[in-house]
């Protein structure tokens, strides 16, 4: 990560904060299945999972039959990518911390490049797009899964942004599960855009269950109550906001997070721009 990074600090907390993300990771597996069938990734492919996490979505490519490399901020996620590849001893991949708006990786090196709700949590959507898209081969595809505003855990991310601001001149995540946003930033430098909309379902007692298991895990809902454990009245009132927006989505002990995919081709007159 370079010295001359504006955004190094946030990088640096965010590093921490997704380090707890690992029990969470199970459940996004249907969605990492999705993702890959999704983005029709042919066996012997060279392919790149963006802010991998744990590797579900590296690791499916991987049964799948393609070569793949991983890499995420988090060293506790890699750590656990890692241990996760063990148990795929016969498949070819490759973890390494990273930041994904500065890609370790040679221009034109992938067939396809991946990311499950990772790259959309950079404070540059420029910058990791035009990363993703330098690393890819003219004629290769993109392809990621996002969160719309409007859905369950946009909802919930626009309210904690609400309470913890986002820093100065970064962007809401969520703009990244709008179709019209994510058409204007791809832009003349892909072809042939598809979206297609999925959902994965969260095994939970109840609503405070589930809301609970997200502020142990996910960073943003861990910085929220790190921010108000001094304030219990707040605190009390934001957790009942959260299980508010939840509840609608919570049936018989699961509960029902829709997101959005996204595919593309990197226009083939595209260069290293």
């Amino acid at each position: 990560m370079s010295q001359q990074d504006p955004f190094a600090a946030l990088k640096a907390v965010q590093r921490d904060g997704w380090s707890l993300f690992g029990p969470l990771a199970a459940f996004t597996t249907s969605a990492a299945a999705s993702l890959v069938a999704f983005a029709e990734i042919p066996p012997g492919s060279r392919v790149l999972d963006v802010a991998c996490g744990t590797g579900v979505v590296a690791i499916t490519a991987a049964l799948a039959g393609a070569e793949v490399s991983g890499l995420d901020l988090s060293p506790a996620l890699i750590a656990t990518a890692r241990c996760n590849a063990m148990l795929c001893p016969d498949v070819s991949l490759d973890f390494v911390e990273g930041d994904a708006e500065a890609l370790p990786y040679p221009d034109r090196h992938f067939d396809v490049v991946l990311s499950q709700f990772g790259h959309m949590f950079t404070p540059r959507p420029a910058v990791v797009l035009s990363e993703m898209l330098r690393v890819l081969k003219p004629g290769g595809t993109v392809a990621f899964s996002t969160w719309p505003p409007e859905l369950l855990f946009g909802r919930l991310f626009e309210f904690l942004d609400e309470l913890v601001p986002p820093l100065p001149g970064t962007v809401p995540s969520t703009q990244w599960g709008e179709v019209s946003v994510i058409r204007e930033r791809l832009g003349a430098a892909v072809r042939d855009v598809e979206f297609h909309r999925d959902e994965m379902w969260i095994p939970a007692l109840s609503v405070a269950h589930y809301r609970n298991m997200m502020e142990q895990t996910a960073a943003p809902f861990f910085k929220l109550v790190q921010k108000l454990a001094a304030h219990s009245e707040q605190l009390a009132a934001a957790r009942g906001q959260m299980d508010q927006i939840i509840k609608p989505y919570f049936f018989r002990n699961q509960v029902r997070q829709a997101f959005l995919m996204t595919r593309a081709r990197y226009a083939d007159q595209i260069g290293n721009e």
